[in-house]
């Protein structure tokens, strides 16, 4: 037996089913019952994306239905931070991740997969989108003073651009605490030491185990 509203149940099986089109108005359907935007965050849609993700890692769930449960996430998530915000809620949050594909790469379903397992586990976001260039990296860094930059490259002709924004972040004086997480389809462990990254993930849910064990949490 639970006591969680039936609505929040519905947002969790249709992050874990991925049922993106039907996210947006399930948001709503809830809200108009009265349940609070936080409490979608936390009972409806972090149990969904936690469980795709074990799917994942069990290999229950292959690539396509993680990203769909990941794009479902997003869309809800969509509805409700601009509510969170108006509201001044925020969640307890385990540090702020500066999230981006590096510049000439123009993927971004593995960074957004990254991105809403990491928002489920606990951590603040701010997504860069792709495309991302190496002063915008450090302009932000700067501004934000995130904990964590993620630099994704699904290129081996763009990976030196992750190179190139760890030498501008160090160069900015940027570096200074601020841990570097490497990952894409042909960035290997030996390719993240050698840039001088803290880091390497070799897919969503080992970025959020990365990020944690940098955190120490």
């Amino acid at each position: 037996m639970t006591d969680k509203p039936a609505c929040l149940d519905r947002i969790t099986a249709i992050v874990i089913e991925g049922l993106i089109e039907d996210a947006d108005a399930a948001v709503k359907e809830a809200l108009k019952e009265g349940a609070e935007p936080l409490e979608i965050v936390e009972k409806g849609l972090v149990p969904g994306i936690e469980e795709a993700g074990s799917r994942f890692a069990r290999g229950d769930y292959f690539l396509p239905e993680l990203v769909a449960s990941a794009e479902a996430m997003q869309t809800a998530m969509a509805v409700i931070d601009p509510l969170l915000r108006a509201k001044h809620e925020a969640r307890k949050t385990l540090g702020h991740v500066l999230l981006g594909t590096v510049e000439g790469d123009i993927h971004t379903i593995g960074k957004n997969i990254v991105g809403a397992l990491l928002q489920a586990a606990g951590f603040t976001v701010t997504d860069l989108g792709a495309n991302v260039p190496v002063d915008a990296f450090v302009a932000k860094s700067k501004e934000l003073k995130p904990d964590f930059v993620g630099m994704s490259a699904l290129l081996t002709t763009t990976m030196p651009k992750q190179q190139q924004t760890i030498e501008a972040l160090a160069a900015a004086g940027a570096r200074g605490g601020l841990k570097v997480i490497v990952g894409g389809a042909p960035v290997t462990g030996d390719w993240a030491k050698k840039i001088g990254a803290d880091a390497y993930a070799e897919d969503a849910v080992a970025a959020v185990n990365v990020a944690k064990k940098l955190l120490g949490s």
